[in-house]
């Protein structure tokens, strides 16, 4: 410790005695260790800072209001397409009085499932404009979750796409607006601004969060918790920072409020994208912020893939290593890298803090809260505690959520009485942190079973009740392993009939892929504490799970190569041609190292998805083959196209044994290319190779 942190703990030792001689008969838990200094310092000057007067309003008036400044600058890029301010407005206005005329009103809950595309954020705004709430729904979720999303939020209107239709179960109380199918439609109403009740005070979005009860719960998030998300937002980054903020996150996940809304109420374009890793085919789109999480960056910078644009990154999702930082300064023209946190609940992010170049951290801060935002680190009885230590972390202010949707019990437990000020709410984390002397804060861990996945907020309890239900399976536990640093994987131990094959493929039907563990442990029985609880440290490292086919070796050189690479990228051995990437413990993240090895390795330019759509040794030894043979054959036509003049003279001077041409072979061999086709061109050359 240092000098101090001692002085500290000895002032509330002191601090603590006095309180015992003065109050003998309370519990030493009642008691106080803060002197009034420390108290009103955490109290109120550690959250004075973040308090700002905002002005009610809503999402898409924002909007609007940035339409009339800058109606022909940029607002969204979709790879090749371009919408301005104006024409945003205008397709988001006829959409909104579309839905209106399809029963849209205010608060009324409209589902999106679309795929990403200039026609995300039309969908986005037109369901705000018309009064709705938007109730993203990812296209990528297996059809169980989507049909549970629909029902559990009673969806009365769903904003699609007709090829995802096809492939959902869509109950018959949903009346479906296929943007394609019914554009003709959507197109014949006015462009004018469409008018609703929607005060700051109504619902923006449900967001639905992985639950520890066996379901998603929808969070309810008004236009006034944003709104004051989105001005802080506005303080904190310049225009030029917010001109082009890169939109890579899914809508079904809180950070895609940041990337869509706040440079659409600056003036700064909205740079659609599939996800973080395709950063480096937006070199010229004039990305200057991505917001992602620190498992990507780190991706992006091993495989060097941040366009020099890019000045600004935004971390949040997971906790920071510190080497990440020095990297993303060292090895990009980025300029400012911030950690921030909040959890859905609170809008998006709760606290940041800017991690400037050559200033060293053991463990990056998750820093000072934002405007309108009180953080309190509290004791098990939710008293203060002193700096230093380690409590639970407890979020007030203008960002709180209404609530849980359907919920009360949830949210009452959750979002509970401020302990310091009458009448107002705090949301209760399950966040340990710990207050840093400069007041900023420091993330430590949980208190549950709430893990973060690669960014994924995910509830252990959701993936062991999902498998509970299949009727092979006695008992589940899913926990998060790290036996290669920096790669946390999901395991599963169950106890049952069946093989890892079969609870693999349940579990698909029934979760997101992020929600799938990497790998299955089948158990006798789970080994038990003395006190007969299940003793999970003593639960075993997963060995390599045989697939249900066989293990065959690679036969091929192209199949030894890549099962070289993915031994290197996964730490796995005896890796059959059968073997899916997927399912012996690779995931997006990995993928994108294990293509940019491949394609070093074969010389040979080979898109991500191939690895998703030839996921097996075998797959992907077929496709690079093929891949090879191509350009094996556009070298042979090239070759053809551009013979050499030397190569040509010598074929003809062998078929004519000419020995003219042989002795001009000889002369040419010691002259330049151009020089020699000017020796060529004469007369001379010309009658020699008519002979």
């Amino acid at each position: 410790f240092n000098d101090t942190t001692i002085e500290r703990m000895v002032s509330h030792f002191e601090h603590w005695l006095n309180q015992i001689a003065s109050y003998p008969k309370c519990l030493l838990s009642e008691l106080n260790m803060l002197s009034k200094v420390e108290y009103r310092q955490l109290l109120e000057e550690w959250n004075e800072s973040a308090v700002i007067d905002i002005q009610e309003g809503t999402i898409h008036t924002m909007f609007e209001e940035q339409v009339e400044k800058t109606p022909e600058a940029i607002a969204v890029v979709c790879e090749d397409e371009k919408l301005t301010y104006r024409e945003l407005d205008e397709r988001s206005n006829q959409l909104a009085h579309y839905l209106q005329k399809n029963g849209v009103t205010c608060e009324s809950l409209v589902g999106i499932c679309v795929t990403r595309s200039s026609a995300m954020i039309v969908g986005l705004l037109g369901i705000m404009k018309a009064g709705g709430a938007y109730v993203p729904i990812d296209p990528a979720y297996p059809k169980s979750r989507l049909q549970y999303i629909l029902e559990d939020a009673q969806i009365k209107v769903l904003v699609t796409q007709e090829k995802l239709q096809q492939k959902m179960v869509i109950p018959k109380f949903v009346n479906v607006i296929c943007i394609d199918r019914n554009r003709v439609e959507i197109e014949q109403e006015v462009t004018t601004v469409c008018t609703s009740e929607v005060t700051g005070d109504n619902l923006a979005y449900i967001i639905y969060t992985s639950g520890s009860t066996g379901n998603p719960k929808g969070v309810m998030i008004e236009h006034r918790n944003t709104v004051t998300m989105i001005h802080w937002a506005h303080h904190t980054y310049s225009r030029k920072e917010l001109a082009g903020v890169l939109a890579s996150t899914s809508l079904s996940f809180d950070l895609s409020v940041f990337e869509v809304f706040v440079p659409l109420t600056m003036g700064g374009k909205v740079i659609v994208a599939e996800n973080a890793l395709h950063l480096d085919k937006l070199s010229t789109k004039g990305v200057t912020l991505v917001n992602t999480v620190p498992s990507a960056a780190k991706e992006l910078v091993r495989a060097k893939t941040i366009p020099s644009s890019v000045k600004v990154m935004n971390l949040a999702g997971e906790p920071l290593p510190y080497p990440l930082v020095q990297d993303l300064y060292e090895r990009s023209t980025i300029e400012k890298v911030y950690n921030l946190y909040g959890p859905s609940e609170d809008t998006t992010y709760s606290t940041y803090m800017e991690l400037e170049k050559g200033v060293m951290h053991r463990v990056p801060p998750i820093g000072k809260p934002i405007f309108n935002t009180e953080v309190y680190v509290l004791s098990t009885e939710q008293k203060m505690v002193p700096i230093g230590v380690v409590g639970e972390l407890y979020i007030g202010g203008s960002g709180l959520a209404r609530g849980y949707l359907k919920r009360p019990d949830l949210t009452k437990n959750r979002f509970i009485p401020h302990p310091f000020k009458e009448g107002e709410r705090v949301y209760r984390t399950g966040d340990l942190v710990r207050y840093l002397p400069d007041g900023n804060l420091e993330y430590v861990g949980r208190i549950d079973y709430q893990v973060k996945i690669r960014g994924f907020r995910i509830e252990l309890g959701e993936i062991e009740a999902a498998l509970q239900k299949h009727t092979l399976v006695n008992e589940a536990i899913v926990m998060v392993r790290e036996d290669y640093p920096g790669d946390p994987r999901l395991i599963a131990y169950v106890v049952g009939d069946g093989d890892a094959q079969k609870w693999r493929d349940y579990l698909k039907d029934q979760l997101p892929n992020y929600m799938i563990p990497a790998y299955f442990v089948g158990l006798n029985a789970f080994p038990l504490t003395p006190n007969g609880k299940i003793d999970r440290k003593a639960l075993p490292a997963p060995e390599r799970q045989e697939i249900a086919s066989g293990h065959i070796a690679p036969r091929t050189s192209t199949e030894k190569t890549i099962v070289s690479i993915w031994h290197e990228v996964l730490g796995m051995e005896n890796i059959g041609i059968q073997d899916s990437f997927f399912e012996i413990g690779g995931h997006s993240l990995l993928a994108t190292q294990a293509v940019s090895n491949l394609k070093e390795a074969f010389g040979i330019e080979i898109p991500l998805h191939d690895l998703f759509m030839f996921h097996t040794v075998q797959q992907l030894a077929e496709q690079i083959d093929q891949l090879l043979d191509n350009k094996n054959q556009e070298m042979q036509n090239d070759s053809k196209e551009n013979v050499s003049l030397q190569d040509y003279i010598q074929k003809e001077a062998e078929v004519s044994n000419d020995e003219e041409l042989l002795e001009l072979l000889k002369q040419l061999e010691e002259l330049s290319e151009e020089e020699a086709q000017g020796i060529f061109e004469s007369n001379l050359i010309e009658e020699g190779v008519k002979k």
